[in-house]
């Protein structure tokens, strides 16, 4: 159980090369029109984790742990992402994490990032709310990281942003345990349209 602990938290590690530093989730763009503070910062992180892609990511990661079809559930991921931005973020990080596992010997397609979690991390006989939460908070951490250099935030500061999180991923991830397909919604339209307005940026530092 230890050394299935360790895989996980090297395949959501910000070490591991899926290129998930270079996204912002729209977040750059909403940087950019005024969010400018730790509280702020942490309150949209957390709407689109009740909301928005980390809710969808939560449970269609729950679903291919659960045993369901990854190839259907990463149809249904594509045709989830609501813009162009959004579904080259998911494909770009589930391709190279699937290349990475390959190159270590967990030979896999290439499938959106919370399908290919999911398949990757079925064998690990870890308890699906606790790689969830995993998930999650690598997701979490990832915007958090994306507006300390962004703004800059202070690293106290984006610490505790990310620690005043905990609770709410700890609640999603044991609900998305539970999800079932009709669960899978989105209502985060501002993180949407900030991350397609974010291509007009004269200045960028993520690609969305």
């Amino acid at each position: 159980m230890m050394q299935a602990r360790l895989s996980l938290i090297q395949w959501l590690s910000p070490a591991f090369p899926t290129g998930g530093f270079a996204y912002s989730h729209g977040l750059e763009q909403a940087m950019s029109d005024g969010l400018r503070d730790a509280d702020a910062v942490a309150d949209w992180v957390a709407q689109v984790l009740r909301h928005g892609g980390g809710w969808t990511d939560a449970v269609l990661l729950s679903l291919v742990l659960r045993g369901g079809d990854a190839d259907a559930l990463a149809d249904t991921c594509r045709a989830m992402s609501g813009t162009s931005e959004r579904l080259a973020e998911t494909m770009d990080q589930g391709r190279a994490l699937a290349a990475t596992l390959s190159a270590l010997g967990h030979t896999m397609p290439p499938r959106p990032l919370p399908v290919a979690v999911g398949v990757a991390a079925r064998d690990l006989g870890l308890p699906v709310p606790e790689v969830i939460a995993h998930y999650l908070h690598a997701f979490a951490a990832n915007l958090i990281s994306a507006a300390t250099r962004f703004l800059p935030l202070g690293q106290a500061q984006s610490q505790a942003a990310l620690a005043g999180l905990h609770g709410l991923i700890a609640e999603l991830a044991n609900h998305a345990a539970q999800a079932t397909e009709t669960s899978l919604e989105t209502a985060t339209f501002s993180a949407d349209l900030a991350a397609m307005r974010h291509e007009t940026l004269d200045v960028r530092i993520f690609r969305t």
